[in-house]
């Protein structure tokens, strides 16, 4: 016998309808309308944001209305900064810009906290300061300082030539190519987390240019992009004196640029 709410869902165009159904139940078991959360999936709010978290690296990150909600291709990203945090010696900084809900943070957190213990220093900015609430709450209990501000602007000065890894999640989605964005991510995200200007790579040339101020020698910058975007930032981290190649991974959608400081 088919399931209705499950029915329901594909109407509305959920494609994982089943294990939608399944989530949205378990919230509601813990005092949510289920009714009511599916009436606000079939308007189109993320399913994320009914939930109050989302799945990431294995965990389930927090999230809230109006805040950008993480994708799995980030995950990459989080992958190899824990590579590079690994094998540093002695204090490591890691700094995760453009944090939104702060999962990039918290995963590394949780994967290093207990084997670098105080040795790890973390921080995090988002210019939005509904993300950097969220962030904070999320990240406070793992030791973890959230800074409201512009990249790397938003950082302490003492942290400049001191960061082992920065990871940067900074909005790449040409501004005119927002309007063609699900209406999930166009209708429920804040334009600040996905406006990457006019050719979506405004941003992340300024992460490219500021990195090597911040990098430690050997530090590591890691920086999500599109396979369209990649070349020209490679060029211009070479020209900063980075050496450069680019990250892939097919089976989650991730492009990377990975750039070290020499040292």
């Amino acid at each position: 016998m088919s399931d209705p709410l499950v029915a329901r869902l594909r109407r509305a165009g959920c494609v994982a309808a089943e294990e939608e159904a399944a989530l949205l139940r378990e919230a509601a078991s813990a005092g949510s309308s289920l009714e009511g959360l599916v009436a606000r999936r079939e308007a189109g709010e993320p399913l994320e944001h009914l939930l109050g978290w989302a799945a990431f690296c294995g965990l389930r990150v927090p999230v809230r209305a109006g805040v950008f909600v993480p994708r799995r291709r980030t995950e990459l990203l989080v992958e190899r900064a824990i590579e590079a945090l690994r094998a540093r010696t002695g204090s490591v900084v890691a700094v995760d810009l453009c944090c939104g809900s702060g999962a990039v943070a918290l995963v590394l957190a949780t994967a290093l906290r207990g084997a670098l213990g105080d040795r790890l220093e973390l921080h995090a900015t988002d210019v939005d300061p509904v993300a950097v609430d969220l962030a904070r709450d999320t990240l406070g209990p793992h030791g973890a300082l959230v800074h409201e501000g512009d990249l790397v602007e938003a950082l302490p000065r003492g942290l400049r030539g001191r960061v082992d890894v920065l990871v940067a999640n900074a909005p790449y989605v040409p501004s005119g190519a927002v309007r063609t964005m699900p209406s999930e991510a166009r209708d429920h995200e804040p334009l600040v987390a996905l406006d990457g200007g006019a050719d979506g790579s405004e941003l992340q040339r300024r992460v490219v240019r500021s990195a090597p101020e911040w990098l430690g020698p050997g530090g590591t910058l890691l920086l999500e992009t599109s396979q369209a975007q990649l070349p020209d930032l490679l060029r211009l981290a070479a020209g900063r004196g980075l050496a450069a190649d680019g990250l892939r991974d097919d089976e989650r959608g991730a492009t990377a640029l990975h750039a070290r400081a020499a040292g």
